[in-house]
Protein backbone atom coordinates (compact mmCIF):
# COMPACT_ATOMS: atom_id res chain seq x y z
CA UNK A 1 0.00 0.00 0.00
CA UNK A 2 1.50 3.52 -0.67
CA UNK A 3 1.09 6.15 1.99
CA UNK A 4 -1.88 8.98 1.84
CA UNK A 5 0.33 12.04 1.90
CA UNK A 6 -0.88 15.40 1.70
CA UNK A 7 1.32 18.71 1.46
CA UNK A 8 -0.52 22.42 2.32
CA UNK A 9 0.29 24.96 0.75
CA UNK A 10 0.74 26.02 -3.20
CA UNK A 11 3.68 27.81 -2.35
CA UNK A 12 7.31 26.96 -4.12
CA UNK A 13 8.07 24.36 -1.24
CA UNK A 14 4.64 22.84 -1.19
CA UNK A 15 4.52 22.68 -5.06
CA UNK A 16 8.46 21.37 -5.81
CA UNK A 17 7.29 18.82 -3.07
CA UNK A 18 4.29 17.26 -5.40
CA UNK A 19 5.89 17.58 -8.46
CA UNK A 20 9.18 15.64 -7.09
CA UNK A 21 7.12 13.11 -5.54
CA UNK A 22 4.75 13.03 -8.41
CA UNK A 23 7.38 12.56 -11.22
CA UNK A 24 8.53 9.27 -9.00
CA UNK A 25 5.34 7.56 -9.38
CA UNK A 26 4.22 8.38 -5.73
CA UNK A 27 0.09 10.46 -5.48
CA UNK A 28 -0.07 13.38 -3.45
CA UNK A 29 -2.33 15.79 -2.24
CA UNK A 30 -2.15 19.45 -2.45
CA UNK A 31 -4.73 21.67 -0.09
CA UNK A 32 -4.39 25.13 -0.59
CA UNK A 33 -6.95 27.68 0.79
CA UNK A 34 -7.17 30.30 -2.47
CA UNK A 35 -9.93 29.81 -4.17
CA UNK A 36 -8.58 29.43 -7.26
CA UNK A 37 -4.96 29.40 -9.20
CA UNK A 38 -5.45 32.89 -9.95
CA UNK A 39 -7.44 34.29 -6.70
CA UNK A 40 -4.54 37.00 -5.62
CA UNK A 41 -1.48 38.41 -7.14
CA UNK A 42 1.45 35.84 -7.04
CA UNK A 43 4.02 38.36 -6.05
CA UNK A 44 7.22 40.05 -7.14
CA UNK A 45 10.27 38.04 -9.18
CA UNK A 46 12.64 35.47 -7.23
CA UNK A 47 16.25 34.84 -8.36
CA UNK A 48 17.33 30.69 -8.23
CA UNK A 49 20.35 30.16 -7.49
CA UNK A 50 22.47 27.11 -8.73
CA UNK A 51 23.03 24.36 -5.65
CA UNK A 52 19.48 25.49 -4.64
CA UNK A 53 16.21 26.09 -6.42
CA UNK A 54 17.48 25.57 -9.80
CA UNK A 55 18.88 22.05 -8.23
CA UNK A 56 14.84 21.68 -7.11
CA UNK A 57 14.05 22.26 -10.51
CA UNK A 58 16.38 19.96 -11.94
CA UNK A 59 14.94 17.49 -9.60
CA UNK A 60 11.53 17.90 -10.89
CA UNK A 61 12.63 18.04 -14.58
CA UNK A 62 11.81 21.41 -14.89
CA UNK A 63 14.82 23.21 -15.52
CA UNK A 64 15.34 23.29 -18.77
CA UNK A 65 11.78 25.06 -18.95
CA UNK A 66 12.92 27.45 -16.50
CA UNK A 67 15.73 28.68 -18.35
CA UNK A 68 13.39 29.78 -20.80
CA UNK A 69 11.31 31.55 -18.88
CA UNK A 70 13.87 33.18 -16.43
CA UNK A 71 16.07 36.17 -16.68
CA UNK A 72 19.52 35.92 -16.68
CA UNK A 73 19.61 40.16 -17.13
CA UNK A 74 17.75 40.41 -13.79
CA UNK A 75 21.05 39.90 -11.48
CA UNK A 76 22.09 42.75 -12.58
CA UNK A 77 22.52 45.12 -9.26
CA UNK A 78 22.73 49.12 -8.88
CA UNK A 79 23.36 51.12 -5.12
CA UNK A 80 22.88 54.44 -5.66
CA UNK A 81 23.70 57.07 -2.50
CA UNK A 82 20.63 58.97 -1.05
CA UNK A 83 22.01 62.05 -3.25
CA UNK A 84 21.44 59.85 -6.25
CA UNK A 85 25.17 59.18 -7.03
CA UNK A 86 26.41 55.56 -8.25
CA UNK A 87 28.22 53.61 -5.46
CA UNK A 88 28.48 50.07 -7.36
CA UNK A 89 27.19 48.83 -10.71
CA UNK A 90 27.27 44.44 -11.17
CA UNK A 91 26.16 43.32 -14.47
CA UNK A 92 26.07 39.74 -15.25
CA UNK A 93 28.70 38.35 -17.42
CA UNK A 94 27.94 36.89 -20.45
CA UNK A 95 26.07 33.15 -19.95
CA UNK A 96 26.65 33.90 -16.14
CA UNK A 97 23.07 31.73 -14.97
CA UNK A 98 24.24 31.56 -11.07
CA UNK A 99 21.02 33.70 -10.10
CA UNK A 100 18.62 34.20 -12.85
CA UNK A 101 15.04 35.98 -11.79
CA UNK A 102 11.41 34.22 -12.38
CA UNK A 103 8.06 36.11 -11.72
CA UNK A 104 6.75 34.54 -8.93
CA UNK A 105 3.29 34.09 -10.88
CA UNK A 106 5.84 32.08 -13.80
CA UNK A 107 7.18 29.83 -11.51
CA UNK A 108 3.97 28.70 -10.06
CA UNK A 109 2.26 28.29 -13.10
CA UNK A 110 5.61 26.36 -13.74
CA UNK A 111 5.77 24.49 -10.62
CA UNK A 112 1.92 23.71 -10.97
CA UNK A 113 1.82 21.87 -14.31
CA UNK A 114 -0.28 18.91 -13.95
CA UNK A 115 -0.77 18.94 -10.69
CA UNK A 116 -4.43 18.28 -9.02
CA UNK A 117 -4.22 21.08 -6.57
CA UNK A 118 -7.81 21.10 -4.17
CA UNK A 119 -8.70 24.72 -3.90
CA UNK A 120 -10.13 26.28 -1.65
CA UNK A 121 -9.25 23.72 1.48
CA UNK A 122 -8.18 26.28 4.51
CA UNK A 123 -6.55 23.69 6.68
CA UNK A 124 -7.18 25.22 10.23
CA UNK A 125 -5.87 22.67 12.71
CA UNK A 126 -3.85 19.17 12.32
CA UNK A 127 -3.76 16.51 14.41
CA UNK A 128 -1.24 13.57 14.52
CA UNK A 129 -1.37 10.36 16.65
CA UNK A 130 -5.14 9.18 15.60
CA UNK A 131 -6.25 5.44 15.26
CA UNK A 132 -6.01 6.18 11.61
CA UNK A 133 -3.08 8.71 11.10
CA UNK A 134 -2.91 12.52 10.71
CA UNK A 135 -6.27 14.09 10.97
CA UNK A 136 -6.64 17.60 9.01
CA UNK A 137 -9.71 19.83 9.85
CA UNK A 138 -11.03 22.48 7.27
CA UNK A 139 -12.72 25.64 7.76
CA UNK A 140 -16.13 24.05 5.80
CA UNK A 141 -16.34 21.70 8.79
CA UNK A 142 -14.93 18.71 6.40
CA UNK A 143 -12.24 16.45 7.69
CA UNK A 144 -9.44 14.04 6.00
CA UNK A 145 -6.89 11.85 7.40
CA UNK A 146 -3.49 10.70 5.79
CA UNK A 147 -0.52 9.16 6.92
CA UNK A 148 1.99 12.14 6.33
CA UNK A 149 0.88 15.98 6.39
CA UNK A 150 3.52 18.27 4.82
CA UNK A 151 3.16 21.49 6.24
CA UNK A 152 3.99 24.10 3.42
CA UNK A 153 1.67 26.61 4.39
CA UNK A 154 4.17 29.71 4.98
CA UNK A 155 4.87 32.26 7.64
CA UNK A 156 1.83 31.69 9.88
CA UNK A 157 1.72 27.71 9.35
CA UNK A 158 -1.62 26.15 10.45
CA UNK A 159 0.38 22.81 9.99
CA UNK A 160 3.27 23.99 12.55
CA UNK A 161 1.13 24.16 15.59
CA UNK A 162 1.38 20.35 15.59
CA UNK A 163 5.03 19.98 16.09
CA UNK A 164 5.58 23.33 17.21
CA UNK A 165 4.10 26.28 19.93
CA UNK A 166 6.90 28.80 18.31
CA UNK A 167 5.54 31.76 16.03
CA UNK A 168 6.96 34.18 14.48
CA UNK A 169 8.17 37.37 16.25
CA UNK A 170 8.72 41.08 14.12
CA UNK A 171 11.85 41.69 13.53
CA UNK A 172 11.29 45.96 14.09
CA UNK A 173 11.69 46.29 9.89
CA UNK A 174 8.67 46.97 7.97
CA UNK A 175 8.70 46.74 3.92
CA UNK A 176 6.12 49.12 2.34
CA UNK A 177 5.47 47.83 -1.35
CA UNK A 178 4.22 49.59 -4.81
CA UNK A 179 4.36 49.22 -8.42
CA UNK A 180 4.99 50.82 -11.51
CA UNK A 181 3.63 49.64 -14.73
CA UNK A 182 4.47 49.91 -18.13
CA UNK A 183 7.72 51.80 -16.69
CA UNK A 184 9.69 51.58 -20.16
CA UNK A 185 6.68 53.42 -22.09
CA UNK A 186 5.37 55.36 -19.16
CA UNK A 187 8.67 56.53 -16.84
CA UNK A 188 11.25 55.94 -19.07
CA UNK A 189 13.69 57.78 -17.09
CA UNK A 190 12.96 55.22 -13.53
CA UNK A 191 13.22 52.47 -16.37
CA UNK A 192 16.74 53.50 -16.95
CA UNK A 193 17.11 54.10 -12.92
CA UNK A 194 16.32 50.80 -12.25
CA UNK A 195 18.28 48.90 -15.10
CA UNK A 196 17.23 45.37 -16.52
CA UNK A 197 17.89 44.26 -12.22
CA UNK A 198 17.84 46.34 -9.13
CA UNK A 199 18.70 49.32 -7.48
CA UNK A 200 19.06 50.17 -3.98
CA UNK A 201 19.64 53.16 -1.89
CA UNK A 202 20.54 52.95 2.07
CA UNK A 203 19.87 55.79 4.16
CA UNK A 204 20.09 55.32 8.04
CA UNK A 205 17.54 53.21 9.13
CA UNK A 206 15.94 53.17 5.89
CA UNK A 207 16.39 52.02 2.13
CA UNK A 208 14.29 52.33 -1.14
CA UNK A 209 15.14 48.98 -2.91
CA UNK A 210 13.36 48.75 -7.04
CA UNK A 211 13.48 45.59 -8.99
CA UNK A 212 12.63 44.95 -12.33
CA UNK A 213 9.74 42.09 -13.13
CA UNK A 214 8.73 40.80 -16.71
CA UNK A 215 6.60 42.91 -18.73
CA UNK A 216 7.41 46.56 -17.65
CA UNK A 217 6.63 45.91 -14.38
CA UNK A 218 8.91 47.36 -11.15
CA UNK A 219 8.21 46.61 -7.39
CA UNK A 220 9.54 49.10 -5.29
CA UNK A 221 10.03 48.20 -1.59
CA UNK A 222 10.89 51.18 0.89
CA UNK A 223 12.48 49.48 3.95
CA UNK A 224 12.40 51.00 7.23
CA UNK A 225 12.91 50.08 11.01
CA UNK A 226 9.72 51.35 12.60
CA UNK A 227 7.12 49.77 15.88
CA UNK A 228 3.98 47.93 15.18
CA UNK A 229 1.28 49.95 15.08
CA UNK A 230 -2.13 50.39 13.07
CA UNK A 231 0.16 51.43 9.97
CA UNK A 232 2.61 48.65 9.69
CA UNK A 233 0.37 45.87 11.43
CA UNK A 234 -3.35 45.88 9.87
CA UNK A 235 -3.87 42.91 11.17
CA UNK A 236 -4.47 44.53 14.73
CA UNK A 237 -7.78 45.75 13.49
CA UNK A 238 -9.33 42.63 13.22
CA UNK A 239 -9.92 39.95 15.60
CA UNK A 240 -7.17 37.51 16.43
CA UNK A 241 -9.10 34.93 15.43
CA UNK A 242 -9.53 36.34 11.40
CA UNK A 243 -7.29 34.71 8.99
CA UNK A 244 -6.26 37.85 7.86
CA UNK A 245 -4.82 38.87 10.92
CA UNK A 246 -2.94 35.61 11.12
CA UNK A 247 -1.03 36.86 8.20
CA UNK A 248 0.35 40.06 8.45
CA UNK A 249 3.51 39.08 6.87
CA UNK A 250 2.44 37.17 4.10
CA UNK A 251 0.42 37.02 0.86
CA UNK A 252 -2.60 38.43 2.65
CA UNK A 253 -0.58 42.26 3.40
CA UNK A 254 -2.73 44.35 3.87
CA UNK A 255 -3.19 47.20 0.66
CA UNK A 256 -4.23 51.03 1.21
CA UNK A 257 -7.45 52.08 -0.41
CA UNK A 258 -6.72 54.85 -3.21
CA UNK A 259 -7.69 57.86 -0.39
CA UNK A 260 -5.48 55.66 2.24
CA UNK A 261 -2.85 55.63 -0.50
CA UNK A 262 -1.95 59.36 -0.54
CA UNK A 263 -1.66 59.16 3.15
CA UNK A 264 0.87 56.28 2.93
CA UNK A 265 2.53 58.24 0.20
CA UNK A 266 2.96 61.69 1.72
CA UNK A 267 4.09 59.36 4.78
CA UNK A 268 6.67 57.54 2.94
CA UNK A 269 7.95 60.60 1.34
CA UNK A 270 8.45 62.52 4.45
CA UNK A 271 10.45 59.22 5.42
CA UNK A 272 12.72 59.65 2.72
CA UNK A 273 13.07 63.39 2.68
CA UNK A 274 16.27 65.16 0.88
CA UNK A 275 16.80 61.93 -0.82
CA UNK A 276 17.91 62.31 -4.90
CA UNK A 277 14.25 63.23 -6.68
CA UNK A 278 14.87 60.58 -9.24
CA UNK A 279 14.84 58.25 -6.20
CA UNK A 280 11.74 59.83 -4.87
CA UNK A 281 10.12 59.17 -7.86
CA UNK A 282 9.75 55.46 -7.72
CA UNK A 283 7.47 56.09 -5.15
CA UNK A 284 5.52 59.13 -6.27
CA UNK A 285 4.59 56.84 -9.39
CA UNK A 286 3.68 53.88 -6.94
CA UNK A 287 -0.13 52.82 -7.81
CA UNK A 288 -0.72 51.36 -4.56
CA UNK A 289 1.08 50.44 -1.24
CA UNK A 290 1.15 46.91 0.67
CA UNK A 291 2.15 47.21 4.44
CA UNK A 292 4.82 43.86 5.24
CA UNK A 293 6.18 44.14 8.53
CA UNK A 294 8.91 41.12 8.43
CA UNK A 295 8.71 38.33 11.15
CA UNK A 296 10.89 35.43 11.57
CA UNK A 297 11.66 32.59 13.77
CA UNK A 298 13.99 32.17 15.90
CA UNK A 299 17.31 30.77 14.23
CA UNK A 300 17.85 27.80 15.53
CA UNK A 301 13.75 27.00 15.22
CA UNK A 302 14.23 22.88 15.42
CA UNK A 303 11.15 20.50 17.20
CA UNK A 304 10.63 17.12 18.62
CA UNK A 305 10.00 15.02 15.59
CA UNK A 306 6.06 14.19 15.30
CA UNK A 307 5.04 10.91 13.51
CA UNK A 308 3.23 11.54 10.69
CA UNK A 309 4.11 15.70 10.40
CA UNK A 310 6.76 17.57 9.60
CA UNK A 311 7.15 21.13 7.63
CA UNK A 312 8.65 23.24 4.54
CA UNK A 313 10.12 26.63 4.46
CA UNK A 314 8.87 29.26 6.10
CA UNK A 315 6.73 27.05 7.92
CA UNK A 316 9.78 25.66 9.37
CA UNK A 317 12.31 28.61 9.34
CA UNK A 318 11.12 31.57 8.23
CA UNK A 319 13.87 34.14 7.76
CA UNK A 320 14.35 37.87 6.29
CA UNK A 321 13.89 37.82 2.53
CA UNK A 322 17.22 38.37 1.18
CA UNK A 323 16.71 35.94 -1.40
CA UNK A 324 16.99 32.36 0.46
CA UNK A 325 13.90 31.32 1.70
CA UNK A 326 12.18 30.47 -1.61
CA UNK A 327 15.09 28.74 -2.86
CA UNK A 328 15.68 26.71 0.48
CA UNK A 329 11.99 26.00 0.44
CA UNK A 330 11.96 24.72 -3.08
CA UNK A 331 14.92 22.14 -2.32
CA UNK A 332 13.72 21.01 1.07
CA UNK A 333 10.71 19.90 -0.65
CA UNK A 334 12.71 18.22 -3.35
CA UNK A 335 15.03 16.24 -1.01
CA UNK A 336 11.88 15.44 1.08
CA UNK A 337 10.39 13.68 -1.94
CA UNK A 338 12.86 12.11 -2.93
CA UNK A 339 13.84 10.50 0.42
CA UNK A 340 10.07 9.33 0.37
CA UNK A 341 10.29 8.16 -2.70
CA UNK A 342 13.43 5.91 -1.76
CA UNK A 343 11.89 4.47 1.19
CA UNK A 344 11.18 0.70 1.23
CA UNK A 345 8.10 0.76 1.84
CA UNK A 346 5.08 2.40 4.41
CA UNK A 347 7.24 1.10 7.53
CA UNK A 348 10.01 3.30 6.27
CA UNK A 349 8.37 6.47 5.60
CA UNK A 350 8.50 7.84 9.29
CA UNK A 351 12.33 7.18 9.68
CA UNK A 352 12.89 8.70 5.89
CA UNK A 353 11.34 11.99 7.29
CA UNK A 354 12.82 12.17 10.34
CA UNK A 355 16.26 11.76 8.69
CA UNK A 356 15.62 15.06 6.19
CA UNK A 357 14.24 17.24 9.48
CA UNK A 358 17.82 16.89 10.89
CA UNK A 359 19.36 17.51 7.50
CA UNK A 360 16.81 20.42 7.17
CA UNK A 361 17.41 22.06 10.47
CA UNK A 362 21.46 22.31 10.61
CA UNK A 363 21.36 24.01 6.74
CA UNK A 364 18.38 26.61 7.77
CA UNK A 365 19.86 27.43 10.89
CA UNK A 366 23.37 28.48 8.54
CA UNK A 367 21.12 30.50 6.53
CA UNK A 368 18.95 31.67 9.05
CA UNK A 369 22.20 33.47 10.94
CA UNK A 370 23.44 34.84 7.69
CA UNK A 371 20.17 36.58 6.74
CA UNK A 372 19.23 37.82 10.37
CA UNK A 373 22.78 39.16 10.23
CA UNK A 374 22.18 40.77 6.60
CA UNK A 375 18.91 42.64 7.48
CA UNK A 376 20.68 43.83 10.86
CA UNK A 377 23.23 45.63 8.27
CA UNK A 378 21.19 46.42 4.88
CA UNK A 379 18.58 48.45 7.44
CA UNK A 380 21.33 50.03 9.91
CA UNK A 381 21.97 52.92 11.35
CA UNK A 382 25.70 52.91 9.36
CA UNK A 383 24.30 52.84 5.34
CA UNK A 384 28.04 51.96 4.94
CA UNK A 385 27.47 48.91 6.52
CA UNK A 386 24.71 47.86 3.59
CA UNK A 387 27.41 48.08 0.61
CA UNK A 388 30.12 46.29 3.09
CA UNK A 389 27.73 43.69 2.57
CA UNK A 390 27.23 43.76 -0.94
CA UNK A 391 30.91 43.83 -1.85
CA UNK A 392 31.34 40.71 0.36
CA UNK A 393 28.77 38.70 -1.60
CA UNK A 394 28.80 40.22 -5.14
CA UNK A 395 31.25 39.23 -7.17
CA UNK A 396 34.14 41.33 -8.30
Amino acid sequence: MRSRIAVVGSGPAGLAFARVLQRHGHPVTVLERDPARDARPPGGTLDLHEGLGQLALEKAGLLAEFQTLSRPEGQAMRILDTDGAVLRDWQPRPGDRANPEIDRGQLRDLLLGPLDVRWGRDVTEVVPGSRDGVLVHFADGRQETFDLVVGADGAWSRVRAAVSSVTPQYTGVTLVETSLDDVDIRHPGLARLVGDGSVAVYGVNRALVAQRNSGGHVKVYAQFRAPLDRHTNPGRRRGPNQHASQDPAGAEAHVEADADAEAVRSRLLALFDGWAAPVLDLLRHGTAFAHRPLYTLPVSHTWAHVSGVTLLGDAAHLMPPLGVGANLAMLEGAELAESIAAAPGPGDLDEAVRAFEEQMWARAGRWASITTAGLERLVSPDPTEALALFDEVQPS
